[in-house]
């Protein structure tokens, strides 16, 4: 009987080594603790949630990470049951006892017959004669593996404090205040959508900035800014003018709505290849997600601005997946390696678990020695199984939570009458949805 190694029993380590497990496939799971502890980890148990104990919202019908919840519970995720079987009174978000979540977990996996742990810290790359072995060890990769990783990928994995700026889905943009234009007319016109503040509005925005409360940083998170990816609150500390002559300058731009030349400017930069996403550029922040709503809203044309993703600083480690990884997830440069988990470029608990999910799928059907059938990426897990290995926008590859922003574009719908009807709002979020799972269910009985 073959057998498949995984590294790391975070959450995607333990969702990978559950799907293979299920199918009748001998894994051992590699994991340093609780010999080891990384910085960030304390409990000896599987699945540690390190930070919130939330998976976010539940909403399957309206919300993307509520979708991805639903399809996981669909694909016998061993995550979601035990998520579901531990869950705390949290509003429509998916909250669960942390510890009790972790030792349920881990026992699930203990007493599974064809899994064994081996409590050790791997160091290299393991070598062909391991057979399938994947890496789900997470954003806090320990530094010894991280070199290795690091050699064999010829620096093209990223291993820093991941400056993020905000996210936007654009039609939540109010166009009446907000236009198309290149700074100078260079370019395409279309490259960014700019929203204009006057001098009080301005000022305004800065103050609130330096009143803001600020994410603090783990005791094990000693960051060193780079000044090319500062913070927008510690550029606005260095003087009120600052922002003028930095990511907010009006130079070059003409506002199409006034005569009056705008005092500062906030530029939107496209996200995704649909153009539905919009991030705004140059405002990386460690400001708390409820600020960066308020703040960020006060700027014209965002005050209804819908985020898609909130910006973050915070210690990192991935690897450029769509260079470096084909479609199944597998290393091309040793194809006897996949990788799982946030080490990939997916963002938060959830997304971890998914890709965890799939690596497992994969790992078991090249060991049965039948094709992977990929989700369609009408799908959640296929949209951010996409999201990891589409090489059309290589530079611009940064971490990602789902979000309807990454799912193939639903305009509208025919009706009954055979009109086409333009979808917004909660309509369009139901469309997503409803088509998701309908996906999901043909790819469940082919695959």
């Amino acid at each position: 009987m073959k057998t498949v190694h995984i590294i790391g029993a975070g959450l995607a380590g333990s969702e990978a080594a559950w799907q293979i497990a299920q199918a009748g496939i001998e894994v051992i799971i590699h994991e340093m603790k609780p010999k080891r502890f990384s910085p960030a980890h304390k409990n000896p148990d599987c699945a540690e949630l390190v930070c919130s104990n939330s998976l976010r919202s539940d909403d399957h019908e309206h919300n993307a990470v509520g979708l991805l919840h639903e399809e996981l519970r669909r694909t016998g995720s061993l995550i979601m049951a035990c998520a579901d079987e531990t869950k705390v009174p949290a509003g429509g978000a998916l909250a669960v006892d942390r510890e009790g979540f972790a030792r349920l977990v881990t026992q699930k996996l203990f007493s599974h017959p064809l899994i064994q742990f081996r409590h050790e810290e791997i160091t290299t790359l393991p070598d062909e004669s391991w057979g399938d072995v994947i890496i789900a060890t997470g954003p806090l990769t320990s530094e010894t593996l991280a070199h290795a990783i690091l050699d064999e990928v010829n620096a093209q994995s990223l291993s820093f404090y991941d400056a993020i700026a905000p996210v936007v889905y654009k039609d939540s943009i109010n166009f009446d205040k907000a236009w198309y234009q290149s700074r100078y007319d260079k370019g395409d016109k279309f490259d960014y959508i700019n929203c204009p503040l006057s001098k009080e509005e301005y000022y305004h925005f800065v103050d609130e900035l330096l009143k803001a409360e600020k994410a603090e940083f783990h005791d094990w998170e000693e960051v060193n800014y780079f000044d090319g990816c500062l913070p927008i609150e510690v550029m606005a500390e260095r003087g009120i003018e600052t922002l003028v002559f930095g990511p907010m300058k009006p130079v070059g731009l003409t506002n199409q709505h006034s005569t009056e030349k705008p005092y500062a400017v906030v530029q939107l930069r496209q996200d995704n290849k649909e153009d539905t996403l919009r991030n705004i550029v140059g405002f990386q922040t460690k400001m708390k997600y409820g600020e960066q709503k308020r703040i960020f809203q006060m700027i014209p044309g965002l005050e209804n601005a819908e985020f898609a993703r909130f910006g973050g600083i915070h210690k990192n480690t991935f690897i450029k997946s769509p260079i470096l990884l084909d479609s199944t997830l597998r290393l091309k440069s040793k194809p006897y390696i996949s990788f799982a988990g946030q080490i990939t470029g997916c963002e938060g608990y959830v997304e971890s678990t998914a890709i965890g999910l799939l690596a497992g799928y994969f790992a078991t059907c090249r060991a049965l020695g039948k094709a992977a059938l990929l989700p369609p990426q009408t799908t959640a897990l296929g949209a951010m199984l996409n999201h990891l290995i589409d090489d059309t926008d290589i530079d611009n590859f940064q971490p990602m939570n789902i979000n309807f922003g990454i799912f193939p574009t639903i305009r509208g719908e025919t009706t009954v009458n055979g009109k086409f009807k333009k979808l917004k709002g909660m309509e369009r979020k139901e469309a997503y949805c409803r088509r998701a799972l309908e996906d999901l269910k043909t790819w469940l009985e082919n695959r």
